[in-house]
């Protein structure tokens, strides 16, 4: 009999179009690959067809880039989208082998890492961005390295969420139920939304 093997997360997304607009221009990305695996999202510029092309073409990069560094993928997106109107995003990648998570973001999708632990401090983590779009005006860049405990879960939403939610959020339940409940509490209702959240079973016990 095969043995059974947890997979390195679990995941679960929430996203709307701003009303009136046929098409998000929030998108996301899970890459999972046998020793790591690639989680981002994408904000295209403004809403409707031209901002949901931008996001298209930035996860189409990510979904094929031959490389795991957060800092050359964005700035392999940045090449990919100067013909577009450009995104702002954020980026993490786990790796399994040292039970890390490395980050990045250029523009608002705010992340933030929320321990399993109680007893952790802090209880979580604050993704730090730097002004910019992809595509445009790329800052320059810099990555930041956690270590990841069993059960860690990183949440990443765009600038159609509001941030409040986080004040009391725990990580109970599957991720899916987590990103319907922050939607249905933040969703600003004014532009796109996205929320992505990802549960970390590949971490140090």
């Amino acid at each position: 009999m095969e043995a059974v093997t947890q997979p390195l997360v679990e995941w679960g997304v929430a996203s709307t179009a701003r009303a009136g607009e046929a098409m998000c221009g929030d998108r996301h990305l899970i890459r999972i690959e046998s020793d790591f695996v690639l989680m981002a999202a994408v904000d295209g510029l403004g809403h409707g067809d031209e901002a949901a092309a931008a996001a298209q073409t930035a996860i189409q990069t990510l979904e094929s880039a031959s490389t795991r560094s957060v800092i050359a993928l964005i700035n392999g997106c940045h090449e990919r989208l100067r013909s577009t109107r450009g995104v702002v995003m954020s980026l993490a990648v786990f790796a399994r082998a040292d039970s890390s998570l490395t980050w990045a973001g250029v523009g608002n999708v705010e992340g933030l890492l929320l321990r399993a632990s109680p007893n952790a401090s802090p209880l979580y983590e604050s993704l730090v961005l730097r002004s910019g779009v992809v595509g445009a005006r790329l800052p320059l860049m810099y990555a930041a390295i956690l270590p990841v405990m069993r059960g860690d879960t990183l949440i990443f939403w765009t600038d159609g969420i509001r941030s409040d939610f986080a004040d009391k959020l725990t990580a109970a339940g599957h991720p899916q139920k987590l990103a319907d409940r922050i939607m249905a509490k933040g969703y600003k209702a004014t532009d796109d939304a996205l929320v992505l959240v990802v549960r970390c079973f590949g971490g140090a016990p």
